[in-house]
């Protein structure tokens, strides 16, 4: 009983930290409908959707006590490979992810109107935080030893972060215009582009 809670948790975790942080990366759309209090509402909506990203990670370690049998495919004979695997991949995504928060400050957190565009690693890469914190889950999950929760992560990340982009890059250029489209043009989503 408790592994399908577990489950629908996880999932409903999912679709409400992905709706809710779509939301908190639109402030310019959310003020010209609120105003400037948009401002605020989308910190908060981003402080909710972290939670929820909080309650996906607890989901996905309580898989471990808590499968469902029929889909509880181990990748490895012990846990020890999965977690030496999963941390492999860790540590270089908490490295990007951690220099993209520090690069954007407070900006992680509460957008504001007076905010520049940041330098560091985003002259490097237009969205470090996205390409250090969404594989996290699917190395947490290589940790948990499951082939369900890495296809479900994987699957996962690579649908949503196109989606994430776009409704963040259309409100970045209604909030940085012809300065932030030239900044596409000559750096990549989420990885360097080389110059010929």
């Amino acid at each position: 009983m408790f592994d399908w809670i577990n489950l629908s948790l996880l999932i409903i975790s999912i679709f409400l930290f992905s709706y809710l942080y779509i939301l908190s990366i639109q402030p310019i759309k959310r003020e010209q409908q609120k105003g400037n209090q948009a401002w605020k509402q989308c910190m908060k909506l981003r402080i909710i959707a972290s939670f929820f990203e909080f309650i996906v990670v607890i989901n996905m370690i309580l898989w471990i006590w808590f499968p469902i049998p029929f889909i509880n495919w181990k990748i490895y004979i012990n846990y020890i490979s999965g977690i030496i695997i999963g941390i492999l991949i860790a540590i270089p995504c908490l490295i990007i992810l951690i220099k993209g928060m520090r690069d954007a400050g407070k900006e992680t957190v509460q957008p504001s109107q007076g905010t520049q565009m940041y330098g560091g690693i985003y002259n490097h890469i237009r969205h470090p935080q996205s390409l250090g914190e969404f594989p996290l889950l699917i190395s947490i999950a290589l940790m948990v030893n499951s082939w369900f929760l890495v296809i479900l992560m994987a699957v996962y990340v690579i649908l949503y972060i196109p989606i994430m982009i776009h409704y963040e890059e259309k409100d970045l250029l209604k909030r940085f215009g012809e300065k932030y489209r030239e900044y596409q043009k000559r750096t990549g989503a989420l990885f360097p582009r080389f110059k010929k």
